[in-house]
């Protein structure tokens, strides 16, 4: 699709579509009837006049439509990421996957079997200079997960059925699914030692929950981000928390300290009765 007068990058805009129906070469070949090397040299820049039944006949095996038209063009197409990238021969990755530069051998899913982590980088083992996933089902996981990174809000929910005291912070996509939750609650420590006018407020913190899928990135960092400008603007200092392993480590990694003085954890359990039963 492409305006009257413009000019479109055939290559680029080729692998684009390629792309967005994750489609390979060879499949696209299948679909169009295409040779696969005519779908090569095309995308490598070296038939830089193909026919348009050529043209047609890819465009239209990735559902896709030519429109020439004088105004501006509705719906831009993504462009591949990191087209940059060459392999060791120059040619591009394929452009349905997602390449990755390869810096060192934890970037080299081929490397595992080397103890590259013991070893200099001069004993490293030959590394490829890019890389990427053909497991389609980890691939499309991956993309979630970076279309969540990118698009997911976090705002405060304001719940009419609960007391004012008690906050609540959602993260979620703009289709409404919810990605993750904080929760927490107002206390006022001077009542707990018996000064009630003071009136100093502070923050516990309940919980901080993201969904496993959508873990590792940054949304349960963004949650605590904003309780701490609400509590800014609320004029409250202080949150409290209580967590263990990986939770005490996050809430350490945002900010949060380790009180001189621990609450000891106790336990009750019911004692099992004797009886025994009988049928």
């Amino acid at each position: 699709m492409t305006d009257a007068g413009a000019v479109t990058d055939l290559a680029a805009t080729l692998r684009a579509l390629r792309r967005a129906a994750d489609l390979s070469q060879r499949q696209l070949a299948g679909r169009s009837g295409v040779p696969q090397a005519t779908i090569a040299r095309i995308e490598s820049g070296r038939s830089s006049d193909p026919s348009f039944r050529t043209v047609e006949r890819l465009i239209g095996a990735v559902d896709g439509r030519i429109v020439l038209r004088g105004g501006p063009v509705a719906g831009e197409l993504a462009t591949v990421p990191h087209e940059d990238l060459r392999d060791a021969a120059g040619r591009h990755c394929p452009a349905h996957l997602d390449p990755r530069e390869v810096r060192e051998p934890r970037d080299w899913p081929g490397a595992w079997w080397a103890h590259w982590f013991n070893l200099p980088p001069d004993r490293w083992p030959p590394l490829p200079a890019v890389t990427f996933r053909l497991d389609r089902t980890v691939r499309d996981r991956e993309r979630v997960r970076e279309r969540v990174r990118r698009d997911h809000l976090v705002r405060r929910y304001v719940d009419p059925a609960l007391p004012s005291t008690s906050w609540r912070f959602v993260a979620e996509l703009p289709d409404g699914d919810l990605v993750g939750e904080l929760r927490a609650h107002e206390r006022t420590s001077d009542l707990l030692i018996g000064y009630p006018e003071l009136g100093q407020q502070q923050i516990v913190l309940d919980g901080v929950l993201v969904a496993p899928a959508y873990r590792l990135l940054g949304i349960g960092r963004r949650l605590i981000a904003a309780l701490l400008t609400e509590m800014d603007e609320a004029g409250v200092r202080s949150a409290h928390a209580i967590a263990e392993s990986g939770g005490a480590s996050f809430l350490l990694a945002c900010g949060f300290e380790l009180e001189a003085s621990r609450p000891a954890a106790l336990r009750f359990d019911r004692p099992v009765s004797r009886r025994q039963v009988t049928g």
